[in-house]
This record gives C-alpha cells, sequence and structure tokens, in this order.
C-alpha cells in the first residue's frame, strides 16, 4: 500500500505517517521508483499508535513499547514498563472522570438557573 493510501484510510497525515517512520514505528520497502510500500498491517499498526499517542504516551515510549504490544510477549522489565504505562493512563482517564463531572455540574446549574445567552 502506498503512502498516500495508507494516509487515507488511516485519517494520519502523509507527514505523519514519515515522522513514524523516522522514529522506528513504522516500516516501509521502497518499489524500484523510490516509493514508499507499506505491508498489509500497516494500517493496524499505524492505528496503534495513534492509540498510544492520544493515551499519552511519548514517542520514544511508544518505540520501547510498541514491540511488546504488538507481539503479545515481553521480558519481565518490559511487563513493568507496560504495567507502569496502564497505571498512567488509568489515572489520566480518573483525571478526566472527575474534570467531566465538574463540567456536568456547571452545565447543570446554567441550564437550571436558565442563563443561556445567544
Amino acid at each position: 500500500m502506498r503512502i498516500g493510501q495508507l494516509a487515507r484510510r488511516s485519517g494520519v497525515s502523509v507527514r505523519a505517517l514519515r515522522y513514524y517512520e523516522e522514529q522506528g514505528l513504522l516500516e516501509s520497502t521502497r518499489t524500484p521508483g523510490g516509493q514508499r510500500d507499506y505491508p498489509d498491517d500497516a494500517l493496524d499498526r499505524v492505528q496503534l499508535i495513534q492509540d498510544l499517542f492520544a493515551a499519552g504516551l511519548s514517542s520514544r515510549t511508544v518505540v520501547e513499547l510498541l514491540p511488546c504490544v504488538s507481539s503479545g510477549t515481553a521480558t519481565p522489565a518490559m511487563l513493568d514498563r507496560l504495567t507502569t504505562e496502564r497505571d498512567h493512563i488509568t489515572e489520566r482517564i480518573q483525571d478526566l472522570s472527575r474534570a467531566k463531572s465538574k463540567l456536568d455540574r456547571v452545565i447543570e446549574s446554567v441550564i437550571a438557573a436558565n442563563v443561556v445567552k445567544e
């Protein structure tokens, strides 16, 4: 699959895909004409990378963890790292949930007071 097709199918920019390659997150081969050619599983990998970034992991951390996440196997040290990152994500989810609850209460009080102005 060419880079443009992968970008369209994944919703990720061509520039981001090139960055993923530079960081060692994504691999491609080159056609005789020099164009990038991605394997069929590249779409799943890009989606996984996006999920890990959305969870707040840095590209350096994703590079370290991606082999374990992709293969389902890990050394004890990598398992500890995965657990630590999962715990950080859990904390962020809890923080976001608290913030959402506060916003819900503000919205409810504004609606109850009928103070919405256009």
